[in-house]
Formats: C-alpha cells, sequence, structure tokens
C-alpha cells in the first residue's frame, strides 16, 4: 500500500467578515448533502500489506484548500422565548474585537439560551431535554430512541445518553447488526465551555424532529451533551475531584472517563466528535498582546502509532467539508492550538500527542476521533449565539460527511481493525513521540482595533511526529495476577485479555530499572490537574523464558485494540499505567516476543 499522510497547503484566509450568515429561507435543504463529493481516498489493497512509513509534514501547517463541498447548518426548532435581549457581561476586550463576531442570522432557543437566561442550561433541563426528544423521534416510523444511564459523576450526577438509530432497536447488538456507522458526540468535558453542550441539544432536536432526521436513514447516532456536570455546575474546567477528565481517557481514573468508556467499548463508534472550547483572551493577550480570532479550532487524533488510512480519512472526508461548512457561514478557522500558563514560554503547540485525550485515545481505538474547539473559555455568554452556531455548523457536517461516506466507514473500521491486529510479532512501535518544532505565522487580533495582527510563533506541530523511542513490537504482554486494577481498566475500553489456565513458560523481554524519579504529568499548557505524582522510570530490556502462574494473564497483540495496550503497558511514559500506578512495579509485566503456547482462557 503506498500513500502519503495528508499534505497541508498555504492558508485561505478568510476576508473581514463583510455580511451576517444568509437567512434560514436559503439555506440548503439537508437532502442535498447526500450530493457531496470530496477526495476520495485511493483504492484498498490487500489487509495482509505493510503500511507505508509516515511521511513528514510541512514545517509549517497550514490548512488544505476547501474541495467543493457545500454544508450548511441546520435551523433549529424555535421554543417560546422573551424578546428581550439576553443579558451579557461586558466584553473583556473593545468594541472593535466584539464587532468582529457578529451574531448569526438564526436563533438557538435551547433552556440555556433562552433570552435572560443568565446560566446555561442545567443538568436536570438536559435529561428533560433528552426524554423529549427520544418521546418524539419515536413518533417517526422506524425511528428508534432512548435515553441511556451510562455512569454517575464524582457528586452522583447521573450521565446519560441519548441514542437514535433506524436499527431494530438501541441495544448496541442490534446497531452493530444494522450495518450502519455509528457517531458518538460527546460535550463539555471541561465544566466551563458550554457551547459544545448547548449545540447538542440542538442537534438532539434536529435529529430527532427536524432537518437533521434524514441522515438516520444512513447512520446512527449517539449524544452525550454534558461530559463534566459537576465541573458545569460551578463553571469550572476539571471535575468536582479536581481532575482534568480529557486528560484521564487511558487511566479512566475518574467514574466520567469510565463512563464514556464504557458506552465506547459498547456502541464502538465509527466516528467520535468533542466539543471544547478554547481560551479567548487571558494568556495570549498577556504573552502576545492580543485576543484569538478564531471561530473554530480543529484536529484529529494525533498521536504515536495511528494507521495511516485513519489519518488520511480524517483529513480527506471531514476536515476539508468542515472548512468549507464554517466558510460558508463566515466562520473562521485554524487548526487547533494552545499555549502554556508560563507567561514566558512564547510557544504556540497544536493539540498534545499524549495517548491520554479522547481525541487520541479514541484514535487508538481505530475511531475517526475529531475536536471541535469555539472561542468561549473566559467570555462568559458573550457572542454565545455565534459559538453555538459554530458548533452547530461543524457538527452538522460532521454527520453529513459520515452519511455520505457511510458505506466506505462500514469497509475502512474492519480493515483498520485487521491491519491493527495483523501487525503484532512485526518490525517496530513507537514507545514515544513528540511533535515537529516549527515556525508559523499565526492570525491573531489587536485588542483595540480589532484588525488581524500577524504574529510569528514558534509552533509544534503534531502533524508530524519525531519518535523519541521505539521498539520491537511484541505478540502480547503477560500481567501478573495481582494486575486486577490495570486488567479491569484494559477490559473497559474494550481490549481482549486472556487468563493463564494452567502455568507454564513464556519468551519474553523483562523491563530492568536503569534511573527512576517521581514527577509530574504534563501537556502542553502545564502540569495537568490529576492530583498524582509519576514514576518516571528509565529501562533496558532482558530477554529470557518467563515463568507465568495460573491465574496470571496475557494481553494479545493480535486485536484492534494492540496501540492503545502498548500505550497503556509500556512503562516509560507519562500516560503509562505503570508511570500511574494502576501497575505495581515492573516485574508486574513482561513483553511477550513469541507466541505463547500454555493454555488460556477467556475472562467472564
Amino acid at each position: 500500500m503506498t500513500t502519503t499522510m495528508p499534505r497541508t497547503q498555504t492558508t485561505q484566509r478568510p476576508a473581514p467578515y463583510a455580511h451576517r450568515p444568509r437567512p434560514l429561507a436559503l439555506l440548503v435543504p439537508l437532502a442535498l448533502l447526500a450530493a457531496c463529493t470530496s477526495v476520495p481516498l485511493p483504492p484498498w489493497t490487500p489487509p495482509s500489506a505493510q503500511p507505508a512509513a509516515v511521511a513528514p509534514a510541512p514545517t509549517a501547517p497550514r490548512p488544505a484548500p476547501p474541495v467543493a463541498v457545500q454544508v450548511t447548518p441546520v435551523a433549529p426548532a424555535t421554543l417560546p422565548s422573551s424578546p428581550a435581549a439576553q443579558a451579557e457581561a461586558p466584553a473583556p476586550y473593545s468594541a472593535a474585537v466584539a464587532a468582529r463576531f457578529p451574531a448569526p442570522s438564526v436563533t438557538y432557543n435551547t433552556p440555556g439560551l433562552q433570552a435572560g437566561r443568565s446560566s446555561f442550561t442545567t443538568q436536570a433541563e438536559i435529561q428533560a431535554w433528552l426524554r423529549e426528544q427520544a418521546a418524539a423521534a419515536t413518533r417517526t416510523p422506524g425511528i428508534r430512541a432512548s435515553v441511556l444511564p451510562i455512569g454517575r459523576s464524582q457528586r452522583g450526577e447521573t450521565l446519560e445518553a441519548l441514542v437514535l438509530t433506524r436499527a431494530g432497536g438501541t441495544d448496541p447488538a442490534l446497531m452493530q447488526a444494522a450495518g450502519k456507522p455509528t457517531v458518538l458526540l460527546v460535550g463539555q468535558q471541561h465544566g466551563d465551555e458550554p457551547a459544545g453542550s448547548e449545540a447538542l441539544l440542538v442537534i438532539a432536536r434536529e435529529l430527532a424532529q427536524g432537518l437533521l432526521q434524514p441522515v438516520l436513514e444512513r447512520i446512527n447516532v449517539v449524544i452525550v451533551p454534558r461530559g463534566n456536570p459537576d465541573g458545569a455546575a460551578i463553571d469550572q474546567r476539571a471535575t468536582s475531584g479536581g481532575l482534568d477528565m480529557n486528560r484521564d481517557h487511558l487511566l479512566l481514573n475518574t467514574p466520567e472517563a469510565q463512563a464514556l468508556a464504557r458506552l465506547a467499548r459498547d456502541y464502538n463508534p465509527t466516528v467520535v466528535v468533542d466539543a471544547h472550547e478554547y481560551t479567548v483572551v487571558g494568556r495570549y493577550l498577556q504573552k502576545f498582546g492580543t485576543v484569538q480570532k478564531f471561530d473554530a479550532l480543529f484536529q484529529y487524533a494525533t498521536t504515536a502509532n495511528l494507521p495511516e488510512f485513519l489519518t488520511k480519512a480524517a483529513e480527506e472526508w471531514y476536515r476539508r467539508p468542515l472548512l468549507v461548512a464554517l466558510k460558508g457561514q463566515n466562520l473562521s478557522s485554524e487548526w487547533y492550538y494552545t499555549t502554556s500558563s508560563d507567561l514566558a514560554d512564547k510557544k504556540i503547540s497544536m493539540g498534545g500527542t499524549q495517548p491520554d485525550t479522547g481525541r487520541n485515545v479514541n484514535g487508538l481505538k481505530n475511531a475517526i476521533s475529531l475536536l471541535i474547539e469555539t472561542r468561549g473559555v473566559g467570555i462568559g455568554r458573550l457572542h454565545i449565539q455565534r459559538r453555538v452556531h459554530t458548533q452547530v455548523t461543524a457538527i452538522t457536517s460532521v454527520l453529513a460527511s459520515t452519511a455520505q461516506r457511510a458505506n466506505e466507514l462500514q469497509q475502512l473500521r474492519p480493515y483498520l481493525d485487521k491491519e491493527v491486529s495483523a501487525q503484532a510479532c512485526k518490525e517496530q512501535a513507537i514507545v514515544e513521540a513528540a511533535p515537529t518544532a516549527a515556525q508559523y505565522e499565526l492570525l491573531m487580533l489587536d485588542p483595540v482595533t480589532g484588525a488581524d495582527k500577524a504574529v510569528s510563533v514558534d509552533w509544534d506541530s503534531a502533524l508530524a511526529l519525531r519518535t523519541l523511542k521505539a521498539r520491537a513490537r511484541p505478540c502480547g504482554y503477560w500481567l501478573s495476577a495481582a494486575s486486577t486494577v490495570a486488567v479491569d481498566r484494559l477490559r473497559l475500553h474494550g481490549v481482549q485479555v486472556m487468563r493463564v489456565a494452567e502455568q507454564g513458560s513464556m519468551l519474553g523481554d523483562s523491563y530492568r530499572e536503569t534511573a527512576s524519579t517521581s514527577g509530574e504529568r504534563l501537556d502542553v499548557r502545564g502540569a495537568i490537574a490529576d492530583g498524582n505524582a509519576i514514576i518516571k522510570v528509565q529501562v533496558s530490556l532482558a530477554r529470557g523464558v518467563v515463568d507465568v502462574p495460573r491465574g496470571s494473564y496475557y494481553v494479545p497483540l493480535n486485536q484492534p485494540m494492540a496501540n492503545l495496550v502498548m500505550a497503556a503497558l509500556e512503562p516509560d511514559t507519562q500516560s503509562s499505567f505503570f508511570a500511574n500506578q494502576i501497575l505495581q512495579g515492573l516485574q508486574s509485566t513482561v513483553r511477550v516476543m513469541a507466541d505463547p503456547t500454555i493454555k488460556l482462557e477467556e475472562l467472564n
């Protein structure tokens, strides 16, 4: 198979906003979305073919020119509301900056967006809304809908998902049997980022009883409007326990992340969308004397060992049509980027490459995993209609692309699963990778005049990963009988774990500590909010025959989740189970280097 990574070209910047989005009467009907086209993937090759090496991205990544696709946002059904203008706090920047972000011509009316409202939709209102949409959806012949309790937050709030399908029922097995791709939409993992949650309520209504309902002919949709209800209740990024749940998707220490992992395991989504918001002023004003310009920032999964076709599909089938959809509504966009809280650090980084965020972990599960961020953190309710409009436009584009590509996606997922499984015991795997340093001219806004302000920045590109550490890919991993917590977490991800049924031996590489210190997990923002020190260990490998007792465990790598397993079990990375003390002691894990011949049994 000879392919290349999607290459990025010179950015085509949208002109300053000269007019408002087109009125609803001129929006292209949703039925026309089926006629959209985009750049096709190369022809399929046999699963036995070895993937090509990842080609480096340009040193200055830019969004590729959009293809000829027209996708427009749906028009939400209007709820009764007061004509009074919605109260907003004073803007943290000049009127000239605010004028760059006019309200859209469409008005969204979720409970939290009602005129005069001072708070966003409460958890109780979300639950009532989901039930209303489920009931409305089932009044349409052939549509099945249900509201599922998927877990509880740290304070005991019920986490719920709305499932919408035309399969025989909302049970995962029935939906899988229907042969249609499933899209999982998740909002507000960070409690102070409300636009995604409000937008997903709009999307839920339009799927259940509005203009988006036709896409259910070709796809299934699962919606979790709010992943972090405790943080939302107090307008806090982290959970009530002070943990950043969006850095917990590999470790699964929080009940909120566990709930999403269980949902993904059961419904096996082909596409996952994670809706967030990003900081508008704050450290950007302090570091660069600027305000952030873009309505939407976007990035797909960018971590080590992702299948090449997964990245190619995310770029060509999703990002490019999404850029066109946003531009069609006069909404500006850029790659996702962030910067640290250290005011002396002037570096800008794309989204992280660690296997810990929902974006990257779902990519390791072979799903097309997409991050959508709107400009919202730190500005309260300011421009909230525009922020929701941006999310609705982007998510509608993702749903349309999935419906359009339903047949290809049903081929892609089993292809990826087989490709990953077939790599066990073969060649090299990346243990740790990092972004590539580059220079980038980033457009920001002058905080006084509101004019575009180009700033040349040091830019860490996640589109081209540097290999820091690589090892021969094992056939699997042996885990000690005491590794029950690790086994439970792996199985929550959907990983197959076998139990050793009879005492025997395996050829394996054991880890030997060469150096060790304590530290903390870091991302490009700085220290990750999780409250626990990590073990930063350096290791060497010792090959030998290892005695394995009955009742210990074997995790094979000839399975679709193999790349996630490596991220969890190679001990000398900050995201690993060992570094985060889910596995106790290096002796609890062995890299098995030949297919075991001992008797193994499935776990119940």
